[in-house]
């Protein structure tokens, strides 16, 4: 081998392992005219229709149509059980638009991946091949997307859970563009940190798939309490949302100012697995399957839960002035 083919070949190697700390890479999304914003949070949902996927799928577009919403997040494990093999996987047609087809949810979907993603091939999903076949689908590892008073940060959770690396069991996960771990891990960290110190929006929204605070069958997570928490508390985060506990939750900690909220409901339920319950901290708790809809002002943020039916199962409001006293 030639010295300059050596060098060619090292440096290729070298860009597709190192993660190299940039800002993260931010989308701007207009509210509307009269400066409010609608959306629908689903997670843990890709089963081709199954385990009431269709159902959900159903009311999501009711709800969708009452709130005018503007998009529609995803907390991931979109695609179950190993996420897409390819960009000609068939289960992007019959997971994602064959059934997501409500009038109302023919707007742009903000998607995270999950651990069930990652098992996957990965870099299908973040292919732009897959918006040329569904222009709704946009996803990418880690992103922030501006809406002037509301900025959302998605976080690329999977990697910093150790069990994935340590204990796969027969699992075979798509590493691609994380490696090396820790230094992906530390870049995206100072990354996420920078953002959010330099926004300036009224409210501040952390998305990812894994949880911080749960009750659910996984329960907190915690590498993501370790690591990515004191940052969330230290920049003035509102709300943290996720999937990967099959379940809907709300919880408000004494010891943090988030609201941590789970929506994993998208299809397969767990019914009455319940690891963790503080009755003063949990606000609300269903092991069925839903999602969740949030509807923001300058000055006001609401959050309702629905079950299958579209039956209202818990809401929750916070307010904020309009201009700050100090």
């Amino acid at each position: 081998m030639s010295l300059l083919v050596l060098v060619v070949f090292i440096a290729t190697i070298t860009q597709c392992l190192v993660y190299s700390s940039a800002e993260l890479q931010s989308f701007e999304h207009a509210p509307k005219p009269d400066g409010s914003l609608s959306f629908l949070v689903i997670g843990d949902w890709g089963r081709r229709g199954g385990y009431n996927q269709s159902q959900v799928a159903l009311q999501m577009g009711y709800i969708g149509e009452q709130l005018d919403i503007d998009f529609v997040i995803s907390t991931g494990d979109n695609f179950y059980d190993n996420g897409l093999k390819g960009i000609d996987d068939a289960s992007f047609h019959h997971s994602f638009t064959k059934i997501y087809t409500a009038p109302s949810l023919q707007k742009q979907w903000y998607n995270v991946l999950g651990n069930h993603d990652y098992r996957g091939n990965v870099e299908a999903q973040l292919s732009p091949v897959l918006t040329n076949l569904d222009n709704r689908w946009f996803c990418s590892r880690s992103y922030v997307v501006n809406t002037e008073f509301v900025e959302f940060f998605f976080v690329d959770t999977t990697p910093f859970v150790d069990k994935y690396f340590t204990e796969p069991e027969d699992h075979v996960y798509d590493w691609r563009g994380t490696w090396p771990r820790k230094q992906y891990i530390s870049n995206l960290l100072k990354d996420l940190d920078l953002a959010l110190k330099q926004s300036n929006a009224k409210w501040k929204i952390v998305v990812g798939h894994h949880t911080i605070r749960s009750a659910g069958h996984h329960g907190d997570t915690e590498e993501l309490v370790n690591q990515l928490l004191p940052i969330l508390e230290a920049n003035d985060v509102d709300l943290f949302m996720n999937g990967h506990d099959h379940c809907l939750q709300h919880i408000s900690s004494f010891n943090s100012p988030i609201q941590f909220l789970t929506s994993g409901g998208g299809s397969k339920a767990w019914g009455g697995d319940v690891s963790w319950l503080n009755q003063e901290e949990m606000k609300f708790y269903y092991d069925g399957q839903g999602f969740m809809s949030v509807h923001v002002i300058q000055t006001e943020l609401n959050i309702a839960f629905y079950d299958v039916f579209g039956n209202v199962l818990h809401k929750w409001n916070t307010f904020k002035q309009l201009h700050s006293t100090l």
